[in-house]
């Protein structure tokens, strides 16, 4: 039984598989991993309160992890909603399309059960490659060529910060030998005070800021977000992040609550630059997705915020607003996805008069993007609110201040596309067609965004009882 979502989702993986040796399924294929994704969902809820270990500990089910598993399955089944014309899919790989993104959930959920730092490292790489076989599988029928490029990026720079992550679990291995993680917290909170137990934290850290696209582990975001297609797009700038936060976690449990100034110290530190970065250079972008990325690098200084204060309420904020993250993001691709003719990039000036083309759309544009700046009564301004107020309880005020700067710096962008969308003439720009899926998850984002914004205290409650279950 807790084993059973695993299994579930490895022969789903396998299905698939066979479903790429015939010709033109990528229908099937998506309902296929639409069905895996929910029955995955549905197991894991049923298991949420067991509780156990497997192949000598280095595999652990709890509530922590059974929680993360039901938001990356439905984070899966969101995406795989969106590419339900497969436009921008190159027509010849669609069915392994969703083989990959299957396989690459299946890491996923194997990250956040990972008791051990081989299984870890084994289970980050299995995401990983599949994520990065997704970039190149692009249409390049309308004139896209940027897809090479992003992926070869994508894999140059994920190699580099695996190199680190792996260099940090050999000193890891080194002090204490062992590699199983409850041993090493142990170990290490006996160690603390050694140079070499802040140094290998740091390094294994690096592998998961690099998915948060946190500064200075950043630059493969702009163009990879750019270059891929519309709903591979989604998937990265989402699901993914969803895990790093959950093993962010208990990575950051290493440090001993006697030794680490160095790490509030350091996530201040890329949790300011970030913040910065992030929104000054969304600024000036006019490619939607590209606005996206450049917002996200900010995003993931606001979570840094809720981790810096090393208790259990601020790891549940920080689980809290990745998951409402996610909420935010996948409603503004949905309306990339549904603006998108033939699968080509969005460009501000493509949303022109969506308020009269798909009225539909453009309130889940106006939700969206509401919520990512930060207004209320969505998700976005509850959960900024209490990562502000965490570190402001915890003595961070020069933080604090700065992140409300950049709360309005970041409403400038967002409330443009807004402007555009609603108040500009669209021209001979033609109507958006809204398919009846389209519809569904639109109505679903936008009525769990509102209801996080407005009752925060059910998700909050979840996330600490999560984080209880490892503490």
């Amino acid at each position: 039984m807790l084993f059973l979502p695993e299994l579930f989702l490895l022969g789903g993986s396998l299905a698939l598989f066979f479903i790429t040796l015939g010709n033109e399924r990528g229908t099937l294929a998506k309902n296929v991993t639409i069905a895996i994704g929910l029955g995955v969902a549905v197991l894991c809820y049923a298991s949420i309160d067991k509780q156990g270990t497997m192949f000598f500990a280095a595999y652990k089910i709890d509530y922590f992890s059974q929680f993360f598993k039901i938001i990356i399955s439905l984070g899966l089944v969101a995406v795989v909603i969106l590419t339900s014309d497969m436009k921008g899919i190159n027509s010849k790989v669609r069915p392994e399309y969703y083989l990959f993104m299957t396989l690459s959930c299946l890491g996923l959920v194997f990250l956040v059960s990972a008791n051990e730092l081989i299984t870890l490292f084994i289970a980050l790489e299995l995401s990983s490659y599949a994520l990065y076989l997704l970039v190149p599988m692009r249409d390049d029928t309308t004139g896209e060529r940027m897809q090479m490029e992003a992926g070869i990026k994508y894999v140059m720079f994920g190699v580099l910060s695996t190199g680190c992550m792996l260099f940090g679990m050999s000193y890891v291995y080194g002090l204490t030998g062992t590699t199983n993680l409850p041993e090493v917290i142990t170990t290490y909170h006996a160690l603390s005070g050694n140079p070499i137990v802040y140094l290998s934290v740091l390094l294994i850290l690096v592998g998961f800021f690099y998915k948060l696209a946190i500064f200075p582990f950043h630059f493969w975001v702009p163009d990879v977000y750019e270059g891929a297609a519309n709903p591979t797009t989604a998937f990265i700038a989402t699901v993914p992040k969803v895990a790093a936060v959950a093993v962010m976690v208990k990575i950051v449990l290493l440090a001993s609550p006697q030794g680490a100034d160095w790490l509030v110290l350091m996530f201040t530190t890329a949790a300011i630059a970030s913040m910065f970065y992030g929104n000054l250079s969304a600024l000036v972008q006019t490619d939607i997705k590209r606005m996206l990325g450049f917002s996200g690098i900010a995003h993931a200084g606001f979570i840094l915020v809720g981790m810096l204060t090393l208790d259990e309420l601020g790891f549940a904020r920080a689980m809290y607003y990745i998951i409402g993250y996610l909420l935010m993001n996948l409603a503004c691709f949905l309306v990339i996805c549904a603006v998108s003719q033939k699968g080509e990039n969005v460009s501000r000036d493509d949303l022109k008069g969506l308020y009269k083309r798909a009225p539909f759309l453009a309130l889940v544009l106006l939700v969206g993007m509401f919520a990512m700046a930060g207004i209320p009564p969505f998700v976005g301004f509850a959960g900024k609110f209490m990562l502000l107020v965490g570190a402001l309880n915890a003595g961070h005020l020069v933080l604090v201040i700065l992140a409300a700067l950049n709360t309005a710096i970041a409403i400038y962008y967002y409330l443009s596309v807004v402007r555009v969308a609603f108040t500009s003439d669209p021209g001979d720009r033609p109507d958006v067609e809204v398919t009846g899926s389209m519809l569904s998850l639109g109505v679903v984002l936008m009525v769990l965004i509102v209801y996080m914004g407005v009752a925060p205290d059910t998700m909050v409650s979840i996330a600490q009882k999560a984080v209880q279950a490892i503490m």
